[in-house]
């Protein structure tokens, strides 16, 4: 039921959309039928669970009618907006005509989408040749898989905090442990630990750590692996780890030892493409880097269940020496929402807007962090934001309590955020990126009002 609870100071914008009467099953009923038949391993947000019923751009709606801003996106998945318009006219004309076919027959839009893709590659990258899948789990599996073959080695090198997927293979490239269970993991993965200022693994201060955390992993490839490797594979921002944004020169120092050793380097861009990092399209190219291989899900296709993972054309040959096949990779209907996302992402100039607006939020929330001593951090690039919390500044000690009370209760004021982190202290700020500076402007004030709550001084 909706919150009784004071409304925030600033309001939530009015929405132009109306949405459609509900009149399906209840919350409770769902849930119900959630609790028996569902895998109980499929987590909920929430004391209450929310039941959300439809979408529009960057606001979401409740079985009772209510509004939410969805500062979440869910899960950096919503790039240009839930329910775009332009998209959803193109996909519905596209449902009437063809919903599936396999990559054995031709059919124009995979190969129309997968030139468009390239062409928003750095010129004389290379990174031209596609595969599609329909997760990021799987395009991550398929990166790695292809690293191995091209160089004829096995172990891979990834970073702590990191996230990759949730398959059993990926779970192995993934170093939190709360998301990986207490089973044998495939062998042939090293993990060296990030570029992580704010809670350095050495107790360094940047700049005067001389990047010990980058060198980490010339240390991890000498005396955990027979001094070759395949391949080094990580987020140019963490997402799931907290928004972990490393020093400026951590993957030039990290690349160039990746290379040293034989091995090739993999960007996931799963949450950090498509200009969600403002300055650039790519969130590698934050950091002056050329990756050999690109992996992308989430917001490729604005919410459609679209993976890819795309390479060189000499490191992507070898998959030709067996079968191989994907069986929803590439498929009419999600290549097609994919393609419309790129156009979207042009036409409406949405990579300026992440930069403009994400720059006046983080401004937002950097003058919160001077009135709230519960944020330790606030940090990210674009809309890709991340604000940390902690019990001491001094101490560093994780709210971890608090920061749940805090989404708690912006959900109950119609926001939704995300929590990350290792220790999920870390409240995840990436909305669709249709986002409006008066939207930044409920949001920081709802966070405002919840953290008088929390802290006692509300």
């Amino acid at each position: 039921m909706p919150s009784t609870k004071p409304a925030t100071r600033v309001p939530l914008p009015a929405c132009k959309h109306t949405p459609t009467p509900y009149d399906g099953l209840s919350r409770d009923e769902i849930l119900k039928l959630r609790r028996k038949y569902l895998n109980p391993g499929i987590l909920t947000y929430y004391k209450e669970p929310l039941c959300i019923v439809e979408g529009y751009m960057q606001y979401l709606w409740d079985e009772t009618g209510r509004q939410y801003l969805d500062a979440i996106a869910g899960i950096v998945t919503v790039s240009v907006g839930h329910c775009h318009p332009k998209i959803t006219a193109r996909v519905r004309e596209q449902v009437g005509k063809l919903v599936h076919t396999t990559t054995i027959y031709l059919h124009p839009t995979i190969v129309e989408y997968a030139r468009e893709l390239a062409r928003r590659f750095p010129d004389g990258s290379g990174l031209e040749v596609s595969y599609f899948t329909s997760s990021g789990s799987e395009a991550n599996e398929l990166a790695t898989l292809m690293a191995r073959l091209h160089t004829g080695r096995h172990e891979i090198i990834t970073l702590r905090n990191g996230y990759h997927g949730g398959s059993q293979s990926t779970m192995a490239l993934t170093a939190v442990g709360t998301w990986k269970y207490p089973i044998a993991t495939p062998a042939g993965v090293r993990h060296a630990v990030p570029g992580y200022c704010y809670r350095c693994p050495f107790g360094l201060e940047y700049p005067a750590c001389d990047m010990r955390c980058a060198r980490d992993v010339e240390d991890v490839i000498r005396y955990e692996t027979p001094g070759q490797i395949a391949g080094f594979i990580a987020e140019p921002i963490q997402g799931l780890g907290g928004a972990v944004v490393p020093p400026p020169e951590y993957f030039k120092i990290v690349f160039d030892i990746v290379r040293q050793y034989g091995g090739l380097c993999i960007s996931d861009e799963v949450q950090t493409g498509f200009g969600r990092t403002g300055e650039h399209y790519w969130g590698f190219q934050n950091w002056g880097v050329v990756p050999d291989m690109v992996t992308m899900a989430k917001g490729i296709g604005n919410g459609a269940p679209l993976g890819a993972c795309t390479t060189k054309a000499d490191i992507a040959q070898p998959m030709a020496q067996r079968l191989h096949f994907n069986t929803f990779g590439g498929n009419p209907v999600s290549v097609l929402q994919g393609l419309a996302t790129l156009e979207i992402v042009d036409e409406e100039n949405i990579q300026q807007r992440a930069k403009d607006v994400g720059g006046y939020l983080k401004g937002k929330l950097l003058e919160l962090q001077e009135k709230h001593s519960l944020i330790g951090e606030v940090r990210g690039l674009g809309l890709m934001l991340g604000v940390e919390l902690v019990k001491d500044r001094q101490s560093k000690e994780p709210a971890i309590a608090e920061t749940a009370d805090v989404v708690e209760k912006a959900k109950n004021r119609s926001l939704l955020l995300g929590k990350g982190g290792l220790h999920g202290n870390v409240i995840r700020v990436k909305p669709p990126m249709c986002i409006t500076k008066d939207d930044c402007d409920f949001l920081v004030d709802c966070l405002d009002v919840c953290m008088e709550e929390v802290s006692g001084a509300g």
